[in-house]
């Protein structure tokens, strides 16, 4: 027996409208309006909750710190914490709010797993996203390199690589652009790669308003490290059109779960070929396509609901439900295609169910976000840390230490009190006791 863990990142307390991502329109339209990490927090405790009772397993994954001081003291900034960020912002207020970013929370740009079932050695695979495309998210690989190394710590069952090399041709976003398909989740999968571009490609293939992020040459690497059967590994090339309209991810327009596919017409260049491709890979099992077209849900309004970014998971009833984004079900289009889907009986999904994360989604991240999947069986499971693992004795203690410790509001001058960064120290290290991760962050060294 094996099942898929969703491990959610928590929201960090530094959670902020910095609009760093080039390519998320979420993110430039909301860029330095008032946030509320508080609320942020508990929004995503709450459907991590909500995905525990409703009988899926549940991890967490901590916050990175922030202020990253190391970044800035690397880019000349000396003195007290005061001064350096005091120095950021009279130089660079760009570089104080990469330094403040707390977009380690989308955890799906975490790494890529690949699950025993799929690897020739039998054992999980782990490679931590270099995340090259953007400043303030490369600074993110190393802190959750240790992070996974800590849970995932036992070298019988998990094989950590380490992330591909910093350089354009291996840009790797992670699990955001990698889906699985399979029988059971205990069965040899299909792995599906998904990227924006490749060192040959021509100009015609290539988006024209925003970059591709993730690279062909980046997924053939992780398709090699991860010993996975190259019959069983699919690499399609995400539609630039779709980039140019806010997808910098594939997970903005597809989403997988067992043998099913939901995806918008538009999230691969020649998806017919895609598909075709996928269905020999998974036979005899049968592939179970679920496209949307532009007609049934325009692609601006895929991109502004999210309704691709839900959730789709297995529940003990033997069906599939959505998890999905309340703008989903605030969008004209959106809403009436999802009563299309469910009055549709020939397909297994047959609930959707509505979460509030808005803080997040201001910044570009949906509920698929804020989740790394991970196919973990029996002994795996027994095997990484357990305290991370989600019960509802943890969600109270989470639920105490977010109103204990996080503000109400944060705006850009706050980016400049030095009490912030204390404040930050004394609730992570609080929170590395309470999920038993050791010293983890470089301020308890």
């Amino acid at each position: 027996m094996a099942t898929e863990v969703n491990f959610d990142g928590l929201v960090g307390l530094t959670h902020n409208y910095g609009g760093l991502a080039l390519g998320n329109t979420a993110s430039i339209k909301n860029k330095l309006i008032l946030s509320k990490p508080r609320q942020a927090a508990l929004q995503g405790l709450d459907k991590m909750k909500f995905c525990h009772d409703l009988g899926l397993a549940q991890a967490v994954l901590p916050p990175h710190s922030r202020p990253n001081l190391n970044f800035l003291k690397q880019l000349g900034f000396t003195g007290s914490t005061e001064q350096i960020l005091q120095q950021a912002e009279k130089e660079s207020p760009a570089l104080l709010v990469t330094s403040y970013s707390a977009s380690a929370m989308w955890t799906a740009n975490a790494a890529t797993v690949s699950p025993s079932a799929d690897t020739e050695d039998e054992k999980v695979h782990v490679t931590p996203a270099n995340l090259i495309s953007n400043l303030h998210r490369s600074l993110e690989t190393p802190m959750t390199t240790k992070i996974l190394n800590a849970i995932f710590h036992d070298r019988h069952y998990f094989h950590h690589h380490t992330p591909l090399p910093l350089q354009a041709n291996y840009s790797d976003e992670g699990a955001a652009n990698h889906g699985r398909l399979c029988l059971d989740y205990d069965s040899p999968g299909v792995e599906l790669f998904v990227y924006g571009k490749h060192s040959l490609d021509e100009a015609r293939a290539l988006p024209r308003h925003f970059p591709a992020r993730q690279t062909l040459d980046a997924s053939e690497a992780i398709a090699r490290l991860h010993l996975l059967q190259p019959s069983k590994t699919i690499f399609a090339h995400q539609h630039p059109r779709a980039i140019d309209q806010g997808v910098f991810h594939n997970d903005v327009l597809a989403v997988t779960n067992k043998s099913v596919i939901f995806y918008h017409e538009n999230a691969y260049l020649q998806h017919d070929a895609v598909m075709d491709a996928l269905q020999h890979a998974l036979a005899p099992t049968e592939l179970i396509r679920i496209c949307v077209s532009n007609e049934q849900v325009p692609l601006a309004d895929a991109v502004s609901s999210y309704l691709f970014n839900s959730q789709l998971v297995s529940i003990n009833d033997g069906t599939m439900a959505l998890i999905a984004p309340q703008e989903v079900a605030d969008n004209r289009h959106t809403q009436a295609f999802v009563k299309q889907l469910l009055a549709n009986n020939a397909q297994p999904i047959r609930h959707v169910h509505y979460v509030n994360c808005r803080q997040s989604m201001k910044n570009g991240g949906g509920p698929a976000c804020l989740r790394l999947r991970v196919v973990l069986t029996k002994e795996e499971q027994a095997a990484i840390n357990q305290c991370v693992l989600f019960t509802n004795d943890l969600y109270e203690k989470l639920f105490t230490w977010i109103n204990k410790h996080y503000r109400e509001k944060i705006c850009y001058d706050d980016l400049l009190d030095p009490l912030l960064v204390e404040e930050n120290y004394r609730a992570l290290d609080e929170l590395t006791q309470l999920l038993d991760l050791g010293c983890i962050y470089d301020f308890q060294q």
